[in-house]
Parts: structure tokens; C-alpha cells; sequence
């Protein structure tokens, strides 16, 4: 894998990312974190080292509340969002538009990233999500993942093995964060239930939810991550992280 990523080399991701637009950031950024949600982010400390990044990015409106600052951090650039998120979480914003706008709220002023119109499904959620937001004029704006974006990033991973129902969320955002930043860590890609010395884990860093069977191939992605980490593509950081240290000069 070249380090241009994966459409800069044909197609700007500048171009693809959203509706077509140009990105709302001035690029390339510079140093970015990619937080997963996986267990192994509990007790990790890497709260600080997180949030020390340019740009964080984050995975399906995670919880960050004050228990778990420390291992997660708060800092949010982009977040993304499911529509089925939308549905389940927020009974598809039928009747839970505050409800929405009071979990959102502890993200400030991120933008929250859905791929609209990659399922006939999701264009509902995905709109009334923008709506929601626009009407009570909150800090946060939803954005659109262009459907060429998610296309070619699904034909990519497939032809390099990984052949899931559905890649996962971490997956297409590692991808993107690949061609937007310089320099980019992960952070809580570890779909097993032990960590590195056997201890066991939960399967998020906030609870033990699983996923639904046969969607996707987790640890199959995390090896081609494991991959990208050794050949020094990206940094994934597993074990716990140190103590970061700001110059006060």
C-alpha cells in the first residue's frame, strides 16, 4: 500500500470524502488520531496522548463523560454516526430529537460524518440527523460520505482479503484519515477478548456489547492494520501510553 493512500493515487480523497465538495479542512493535516472502541482502550491512559493529536476522529458517537477522559480523551474533530445508531439509539429521531441533540452535545463542535447515501435505508436517518441539528442550531453539522468514497474503499479491502458482509466503520475511517493526514495513531483496534498479556476484555472501553455474528471481519482487518503498523504506514498504539508532556515555554 503506497503511502498516497488509497484514492489519492487516482481520485483526491479531497473530492470523495464528501458530496464533492472541498474538504472543510485545510490539508494534508498534520497529526491525527484514530480512536476504535475496543476494550483495550480501558485502563490505557491514553486519554492525553489522544487528544495531543492536530485532528481526532472517532467511531459512532462514543461515549467520552468524565470516567473515561482518562483512557478515551474528549477531543472530537469528526465522529461518525450509523443510521442504524439513529434508529436504534434514538428511536430514529421520531420523537428523540432532544434526546440526540443532548448526547451530541459533548462533542462540540465535531462534525459528524454519515454515509447517507450508501444504503436506501440510511438516506432517511442520515437526513433527519442534519435536520435536527440545523434546526435547533447546534455546534456540530453533519457531513456526507460520498458514496464513490465508501465504493472504492470496499473494493480495495476486498481485494486485499478482506471479504465481509460490511467493512467496518474503524476500517473506512482508518482509510481516510490515510490520505488526510501526515501522520496518523490508532487507538482501540483490538477485536480480541484477552489483551496482549492475557488478561480479558471487555469488548468496548465503555461496555461488553457484542456485535451481531458474520457482519464483519474484524480480526482479518486488524492484521492488514498490523501490517500497515510494521511497514510504519500508520502507528497503533495497544499498550498503555505514556504520560504527555507539554514544553510551558
Amino acid at each position: 500500500m503506497k503511502k498516497c493512500g488509497l484514492n489519492r493515487c487516482d481520485k483526491s480523497l479531497r473530492r470523495v470524502l464528501t458530496d464533492g465538495a472541498d474538504t472543510p479542512w485545510e490539508l494534508p493535516l498534520k497529526k491525527c488520531s484514530v480512536v476504535g472502541n475496543g476494550g483495550i482502550l480501558k485502563d490505557s491512559g491514553c486519554g492525553r496522548q489522544i487528544d495531543d493529536a492536530d485532528f481526532v476522529m472517532r467511531c459512532n458517537l462514543p461515549p467520552l463523560s468524565k470516567e473515561y477522559s482518562k483512557d478515551a480523551g474528549t477531543k472530537t474533530d469528526l465522529v461518525t454516526a450509523n443510521p442504524s445508531i439513529i434508529e436504534k439509539r434514538f428511536n430514529s429521531l421520531h420523537w428523540s430529537r432532544l434526546e440526540f441533540l443532548k448526547n451530541v452535545k459533548i462533542y462540540k463542535q465535531s462534525l459528524i460524518y454519515m454515509p447517507a447515501f450508501s444504503k436506501k435505508h440510511g438516506t432517511e436517518l442520515s437526513l433527519r440527523a442534519y435536520y435536527t441539528l440545523s434546526d435547533f442550531n447546534a455546534t456540530q453539522k453533519v457531513i456526507f460520505a460520498n458514496p464513490d468514497f465508501l465504493l472504492h474503499t470496499e473494493r480495495f479491502w476486498k481485494n486485499k482479503g478482506i471479504s465481509a458482509r460490511r467493512l467496518s466503520t474503524g476500517l473506512f475511517l482508518v482509510t481516510a484519515a490515510l490520505d488526510l493526514c501526515e501522520e496518523v495513531t490508532i487507538y482501540g483496534f483490538w477485536p480480541f477478548g484477552v489483551d496482549l498479556h492475557g488478561r480479558p476484555l471487555s469488548h468496548h472501553y465503555y461496555d461488553n456489547t457484542l456485535p451481531i455474528s458474520g457482519v464483519h471481519a474484524m480480526p482479518k482487518e486488524f492484521q492488514k492494520l498490523w501490517l500497515l503498523h510494521k511497514m510504519g504506514v500508520l502507528r497503533m498504539q495497544l499498550g498503555k501510553c505514556e504520560e504527555v508532556h507539554h514544553d510551558k515555554n
